[in-house]
């Protein structure tokens, strides 16, 4: 590969990761959330999989399902399910910027979904989840179409 190759797969690669972060929904190439099923969180108490032949795009990202039951709890009721912050890391948005989730480390309090940046960070941010979901929810309307 030359260096000219080399500088525009790089800058490519930035790009798009630029992209996601302005986004209101966290998504990656597998989708929203990293193509798992929302709903499952909800029905099985676990991050599975979607399907990508069971997709519904729903707030700029595709979203994917693991059963077509969820995919129709899901269109009947996007907000019910969908992430808070747009699945972005609730503790990184307590802390007043966005950061990228994984699907393991997931809580749901009072009905509403939240996702963390890892297992790691989780921990942290359920030692004062109340006031960390309350600095969240006021970087959000912020931060939400933002870097």
């Amino acid at each position: 590969m030359t260096r000219k190759m080399f500088i525009t797969v790089v800058m490519m690669a930035v790009s798009l990761q630029l992209f996601a972060q302005k986004a209101a929904v966290f998504s990656n190439a597998d989708g929203a959330i990293r193509g798992y099923d929302v709903v499952a969180y909800f029905t099985e108490g676990k991050p599975v999989k979607g399907n990508p032949e069971l997709m519904y795009e729903w707030n700029e990202a595709k979203w994917y399902f693991s059963s077509t039951e969820n995919l129709n709890r899901f269109k009947e009721n996007p907000e019910k399910y969908a992430p808070q912050f747009g699945g972005y890391c609730a503790y990184g948005l307590s802390e007043g910027h966005k950061a990228p989730t994984q699907p393991d480390a997931w809580t749901i309090v009072d009905n509403k979904l939240y996702l963390n940046y890892n297992t790691k960070v989780q921990v942290k941010w359920k030692e004062d989840r109340d006031e960390r979901i309350r600095k969240a929810n006021q970087n959000w309307t912020e931060l939400k179409n933002k870097e």
